[in-house]
């Protein structure tokens, strides 16, 4: 039975390399990183945002850490405090600069993380997953329409390369 699951899987996934003990896990790995990847919303100053029901979840981009260099140092937006769209939240600092963090969407903080703000370099190791900076109640879902999808953020990062090269 495990080979017919197999054998289905690979021919829908046909890039995934299954084992009948790993597939499962490596699955599970893939779908949720996919769904994330393309649910992401992203700002021209690198914030991105999720949004899982009411709640956003904002953090600074693979690009921005990148830029950024080691990270040694993130203030974060207290909870209960209210934030508009484009306002200055908090900040990171790393050995090269610090970068003022900019609100993506409005809302009320809910939760900050704590691991971020005692272990700074989770963002650099996982800008999109474990470094996530602070989650809000979401105050109005329409301002998403003024943030970039995924295929808009690559264009834009492309085009900002290319000013940075002239």
């Amino acid at each position: 039975m495990a080979t017919y699951y197999t054998r289905a899987m690979q021919r829908l996934f046909p890039s995934v390399v299954t084992s009948k003990s790993l597939f499962i896990p490596m699955y599970r790995t893939i779908a949720m990183s996919q769904r994330s990847f393309s649910d992401r919303y992203y700002t021209k100053k690198h914030e991105w945002v999720i949004i899982e029901g009411n709640t956003a979840i904002v953090g600074i981009s693979d690009f921005a850490q990148a830029a950024l260099g080691d990270i040694v140092y993130a203030e974060l937006p207290e909870v209960g405090k209210e934030l508009h769209a484009g306002d200055s939240v908090g900040a990171v600092e790393s050995v090269k600069a610090a970068s003022d963090i900019y609100s993506p969407i409005s809302g009320t903080v809910t939760e900050k993380n704590i691991e971020v703000e005692s272990n700074p370099s989770l963002i650099n190791k996982s800008a999109i997953d474990k470094g996530w900076l602070y989650k809000l109640k979401v105050k109005d879902v329409n301002e998403l329409k003024e943030l970039m999808n995924e295929t808009a953020y690559e264009a834009y990062k492309k085009m900002e390369e290319q000013e940075v090269a002239h």
